[in-house]
């Protein structure tokens, strides 16, 4: 378990810790699955304190008698002085406290059950110090099961889901704007740019109750990836950005390169995000696995036996009755029909797992789609990511080992010409992070 409440400055050059433990080992009942995962909150170049807070939570760290599964959890704390660190803090803690300790019913119900509890804790300590009242948190919460994911989230935090090529949000941001759209059925780009962007309209731990949104369950196939991030980060990042950097670079990576490039461009808030991706595996010539097969030949010799022993005996029976015409067709006849019943009483039953219960699917996600097939509108994309990076470096006067840079520009610019386009963005990300080193040499020096 990791409950993360990190507080970085700017000035910090190579010395960033970053959150990660791959992969997150199942319980003996969840080997079908592992979750590699990255985990980092900054700072940003912004504020002076995180008020940002996440969580996450093993399956293998639960009990016999607790809610199973991968327990991910990122919060963007709102309110003066320290209260915003504090509702983060608490939201957290008790999610996964609350989450955990429910031994019974589905795990969208305990979900949903944790985060009014944290709303409860929250609003009782706001009445019970001034420096606290009001204090409030987002909270955007993800089970990741053997089978299926479910989401719980309240505020304008997100949850993506990266699937093939196609980025996906599965939360709705309780913002004004989104709110707007919603009622009016039109884009973001089309509300009124006088309406405020930073204006949310539901938050955990104000109010004595709050509307938690459930989603899901989605289901889990090998590869997905998943994205938890404060609004410091998808404020800043666009959502075909986004998926081109979690398609092509592992969870860790993508964290850093998602990082840097949201305070590059001058996140005015902290940036916290968890990135989660899932594998599965099989290990070739396991107990399981041969045993599995030497029990389906078993199986499938002792129908084919049935099957032929009862049209021997009915050709038998029916010789000694009239002779071969009726032995011909009472065996035809009976053999089919016995073949057909002995292979469907020899069907083997679905192993039951947690994406076979039947239950109402919850919510309607997902809120956007994005394409992010690897091609070079891709490597195009994050050129003019970099370029804008670079105009920046130049105007401010940042110390930057500009032969370096182009070295690098060429590297990429290359490989998307050979439709290396994986290559290109990787590239374009290695440059991401060089900007930022440079940046941070830059701050130092000037101090």
């Amino acid at each position: 378990m990791v409950l993360g409440e990190r507080t970085s400055t700017h000035a910090e050059q190579n010395e960033k810790k970053y959150d990660r433990q791959l992969p997150m080992n199942p319980r003996p009942a969840e080997r079908e699955y592992s979750v590699e995962h990255a985990a980092l909150s900054d700072v940003g170049l912004c504020r002076s304190n995180n008020q940002d807070s996440f969580v996450v939570a093993h399956a293998e760290d639960a009990g016999p008698d607790q809610t199973p599964g991968h327990l991910l959890v990122v919060a963007d704390g709102m309110g003066a002085h320290a209260a915003g660190e504090v509702a983060s803090r608490v939201a957290a803690e008790t999610v996964l406290s609350v989450y955990r300790a429910h031994s019974n019913g589905m795990p969208e119900d305990a979900l949903r059950d944790a985060i009014r509890q944290a709303n409860s804790e929250i609003y009782r300590q706001g009445l019970e110090s001034d420096e606290l009242r009001g204090m409030g948190t987002t909270v955007s919460a993800l089970v990741l099961l053997p089978e299926e994911a479910v989401v719980g989230h309240v505020g304008d935090s997100r949850i993506y889901r990266l699937r093939g090529n196609e980025l996906q949000q599965l939360t709705f941001d309780h913002s004004l704007v989104w709110e707007i759209c919603a009622a009016e059925n039109v884009m973001e780009s089309e509300v009124p740019a006088f309406v405020p962007r930073n204006i949310i309209t539901r938050s955990v731990g104000p109010t004595p109750e709050v509307q938690v949104d459930v989603e899901g369950p989605f289901s889990l196939r090998t590869g997905d990836v998943f994205l938890l991030c404060s609004d410091g980060l998808s404020g800043q990042i666009e959502d075909e950005e986004i998926g081109t950097i979690l398609h092509c670079f592992d969870p860790s990576d993508a964290a850093e390169i998602l990082v840097d490039l949201a305070n590059l461009r001058g996140s005015p808030d902290n940036v916290t995000l968890i990135v989660a991706r899932v594998n599965r595996w099989q290990a070739a010539g396991s107990p399981k696995t041969t045993s599995t097969i030497v029990s389906h030949q078993a199986s499938l010799a002792a129908r084919i036996f049935r099957t032929v022993l009862v049209t021997a005996g009915l050709f038998g029976l029916g010789w000694l009755i009239r002779g071969p015409q009726l032995a011909i067709t009472a065996s035809l006849i009976g053999g089919v029909l016995a073949g057909i019943w002995s292979f469907r009483r020899g069907r083997p039953a679905a192993p039951a797992t947690s994406g076979d219960r039947i239950r109402q699917r919850l919510g309607k996600a997902p809120y956007t789609t994005c394409d992010c097939t690897l091609n070079d509108q891709s490597s195009k994309c994050m050129a003019r990511a970099v370029q804008e990076i670079r105009d920046v470096a130049i105007n401010r006067l940042w110390q930057v080992d500009w032969d370096r840079f182009e070295e690098l520009s060429k590297k990429a610019q290359t490989a998307s010409e050979q439709s290396d386009f994986a290559g290109s963005v990787q590239v374009y990300g290695e440059l991401i992070r060089f900007f930022m080193t440079q940046f941070r040499k830059t701050l130092v020096s000037e101090e």
